[in-house]
């Protein structure tokens, strides 16, 4: 049986004195060996943990022990490797970066849908389906009819958004939208944003992509491809099950045994999406690096292997989302 239990979690809730929750967090993960990252914040928490289940399951139950965090609810999955290799319980301004002033999910967010019911109104003509997800999560898997911002980082979805003239429709009447991300968080925001600016009809995918992986047979699904996930097993498919892909060690990119057959990829160096981007020193720097992986896993032992700059995608920064 597996032996690393994952919980991917939020809620918006308002938490006032979010800051003094962080420690006997942090002190609850420690003591029952659960590693990962979560967010704290005024408008609620968010994350993903890993670990035994039952310390995984005392973790919760500490959440759960605030009345304002009693309806939290988590999606679970298993996996023979740890998700993640540290314990991150940070402050932040949102759970999920938007800068959007005034916006409260809290207050108004679209229309859940559950994943039984996806299906039908995605293939509504008069629905545009939007995947609010980043390039790289994009690149390996989307819903079929779906389109992609193709932005970098949430906060740009704003501007995105405003620059579509589709979403007008036809005698200024607001087009109908469906939007999903990986775990439902992003959505929140989105819809709510679309909901501020005067949308009626604006529909997401309950418990988000993850959810529809584990409901949806793949027979009847209208998922293509593979689900970028924010921890070590990169991607997962139907059922949750861990997915072909790995990560690019250099610039966080999910790599496919295409990207990893070609002549510009170096294990832990570099990858076709970032060969261009690194200087001889970084590529120098990088592959010292991977040669201390290498001879610590020769030897049995745990290396971390993580590139610590801005230019890079923190994967243990990121909860699910």
């Amino acid at each position: 049986m597996p032996r690393y239990y994952t919980a991917a979690l939020y809620l918006f809730v308002d938490l006032p004195d979010f800051a003094d929750l962080r420690e006997p967090l942090h002190q609850c993960c420690v003591a029952n060996g659960v590693k990962g990252t979560l967010l704290l914040a005024r408008e609620g928490i968010n994350g993903t943990i890993a670990g035994p289940e039952e310390g995984v399951r005392a973790v919760l139950d500490h959440l759960h022990a605030d009345p304002r965090l009693a309806r939290l609810q988590h999606k679970a999955s298993w996996s023979d490797h740890p998700p993640f290799h540290r314990l991150k319980v940070r402050l932040k301004k949102e759970i999920v970066t938007l800068r959007v002033p005034g916006l409260d999910p809290n207050q108004t967010v679209g229309q859940y849908v559950k994943p039984a019911d996806w299906n039908a109104l995605i293939r509504d003509p008069d629905v545009l389906l939007i995947d609010t997800r980043n390039d790289y999560e994009v690149a390996i898997g989307t819903f079929e009819g779906a389109v992609n911002p193709n932005i970098k980082a949430f906060t740009e979805l704003p501007a995105w958004l405003d620059a579509q003239e589709r979403l007008q429709g036809e005698d200024g009447k607001k087009t109908k939208v469906a939007m999903f991300c990986t775990g439902g968080i992003r959505c929140e925001k989105s819809t709510a944003l679309l909901k501020m600016r005067g949308y009626d009809e604006v529909y997401h995918l309950e418990g988000g992509i993850l959810k529809y992986l584990e409901e949806v047979p793949p027979e009847q699904s209208t998922w293509q491809g593979e689900c970028f996930v924010f921890d070590e097993r990169v991607s997962v498919g139907h059922g949750l099950r861990p997915g072909p892909h790995e990560l690019c060690r250099s610039c966080r990119w999910p790599l496919s045994s295409q990207d990893k057959a070609s002549p510009l990829y170096e294990a832990g160096v570099s990858c076709p999406h970032c060969h261009d981007q690194r200087s001889a020193e970084e590529k120098a720097r990088l592959a010292e690096r991977q040669r201390q992986v290498a001879l610590a896993a020769s030897r049995g032992q745990a290396h971390i292997g993580v590139v610590q700059d801005k230019r890079t995608r923190h994967l243990d920064d990121a909860p699910q989302a």
